[in-house]
């Protein structure tokens, strides 16, 4: 007979071999998450990345064309057949959105100015077009994100375990990847509510007085406009792919992805997701030259070939769920209130 602590020790594993991890219950990793230590190991070899830090000149011009663009759109769409509205919604609009999104992203990380608060004002500026007020609350949370990667209860950007369970089926999963950008949405207050501050505050306060301005002048399909298009280019959209590409368990254990096709032109190059985890101070304009500099890290381990096979492969696969992620319990003792890296970073 086998001893009762033997004998424990095999019922626990045979219960473990009838979990199925990525499908049932997540991935749970013992280990911190993997880009500090390779970012500390790649620096030691070429310490030259260091000068590839800092704002990027241009990234300004951009966001203020996408504005500007989307402006025009917004101002030409009141005379546009349906067929022509929608079209241009999801081509023009939710590209242009999406785009505006990611620039939230890198100003998330000062990627803009120097300053941390233009980068927070400018922040503002971009989110006009999107309708609904998103930059500041998204700055709060994702460099959580960075720091604690897949840390229970911290790291909002993982679904919850109801997710999990029901996004189970290929319906259910063509749902939550049409509409992801509500749960991403919702989710913060879910897991980790926060009171919100002055950026929540001004971020809500110059939102809906520029969504007042257009619906007196423009009326509703103009912001109809905004919002379809916001609304359109999260989900079933070729740049979309990067939400469930990023951190989506398809090799396991790797749980971040890069991906390095054409679609980056008009993301910022986010694709390039585990050069700007191991080095998030560099913006997407200068991350190739991360992966030129330090290929034999990046070269060889999985990769997301296309982001619009991601979103088929997610939904068509039965063994990916909203479980197919990567969670660690907390191991600091400092993932409450607001974290250090969000207080290096205003």
């Amino acid at each position: 007979m086998c001893p009762p602590a033997e004998k424990y020790h095999q019922q626990v594993q045979q219960e473990i071999q009838k979990v199925e991890f990525g499908k049932t219950e997540f991935f749970w990793s013992g280990t911190d998450e993997p880009h500090a230590a390779r970012r500390k190991e790649i620096l030691a070899k070429y310490p030259e990345i260091k000068k590839l830090y800092g704002p990027d000149p241009f990234f300004k011009y951009v966001v203020v064309f996408l504005v500007v663009l989307q402006c025009s759109v917004c101002y030409a769409s009141s005379s546009f057949s349906t067929w022509q509205y929608l079209l241009a919604s999801y081509v023009v609009g939710g590209t242009a959105n999406h785009m505006l999104m990611l620039a939230m992203h890198e100003l998330s990380h000062n990627l803009g100015f120097k300053s941390p608060n233009l980068n927070r004002w400018f922040g503002l500026f971009a989110n006009l077009p999107l309708g609904v007020p998103s930059s500041a609350t998204f700055r709060k949370y994702h460099l959580e994100h960075h720091r604690y990667q897949g840390v229970h209860g911290v790291d909002v950007d993982v679904p919850t375990a109801l997710e999990g369970w029901f996004f189970c089926t290929k319906l259910r999963k063509l749902f939550f990847v049409t509409f992801q950008i509500f749960f991403y949405a919702l989710r913060p207050g879910i897991v980790r509510p926060k009171a919100p501050g002055f950026w929540e505050l001004m971020n809500w306060f110059c939102q809906i007085s520029f969504d007042l301005l257009v619906l007196y002048v423009g009326g509703t399909k103009r912001l109809g406009y905004f919002l379809l298009s916001s609304l359109l280019g999260t989900g079933l959209h070729p740049v979309a792919g990067h939400f469930i590409a990023e951190h989506f368990v398809f090799v396991p254990g790797t749980e971040t992805y890069s991906y390095y096709g054409i679609w980056n032109l008009f993301a910022f190059n986010v694709g390039y997701h585990n050069e700007h985890h191991d080095f998030p101070f560099v913006p997407g304009t200068r991350l190739p030259q991360v992966r030129a500099i330090a290929k034999e890290y990046y070269d060889n381990i999985p990769q997301c070939e296309s982001w619009i096979c991601v979103l088929w492969n997610f939904i068509m696969d039965d063994n990916i769920t909203g479980f197919s992620r990567v969670k660690r319990l907390d191991r600091s003792s400092n993932a409450t209130g607001n974290d250090l890296a969000e207080k290096k970073a205003s």
